[in-house]
């Protein structure tokens, strides 16, 4: 570490006077108010939301995604959690690139004939196999 230097102390100088300034009077600070307390919302009697009667509704597969899924009228939730089911089952989940899906024979067809389709294009290519 460094030693410290001892300050000399400075030599005074007189003081000059200065003109006397007039003096402000301060204000006293506004007593604060407390702050208005929020209402809380309104609790939901049901522990759960309600789904949406579109996603609930039941429709039919075509053949091509009746040989993957079953033949069954189902709800859309229903059918995309049975095709990646299927997916997971049959380890068609690309390896390097988790988004995209090797599409087996049966997935072929409904996929149009690609190959390899992402995740987002796949819920897509479904729902024209849906009525």
């Amino acid at each position: 570490m460094a030693a410290k230097k001892a300050k000399k102390p400075a030599a005074k100088k007189p003081a000059a006077k200065k003109p006397a300034a007039k003096k402000s009077v301060a204000k006293k600070p506004a007593a604060k108010k407390p702050a208005a307390k929020k209402k809380a919302a309104p609790k939901k009697s049901g522990a759960k939301r309600k789904p949406n009667a579109a996603f609930m509704k039941p429709l039919t597969p075509s053949a091509a995604l009746a040989a993957v899924i079953g033949s069954a009228a189902q709800p859309r939730t229903e059918v995309t959690s049975k095709l990646w089911a299927y997916i997971k089952k049959n380890g068609l989940q690309d390896k390097v690139n988790r988004r995209n899906i090797n599409a087996d024979d049966k997935l072929r067809e409904v996929f149009g004939g690609k190959k390899t389709v992402s995740m987002f294009e796949m819920t897509k290519l479904v729902s024209k196999h849906l009525k």
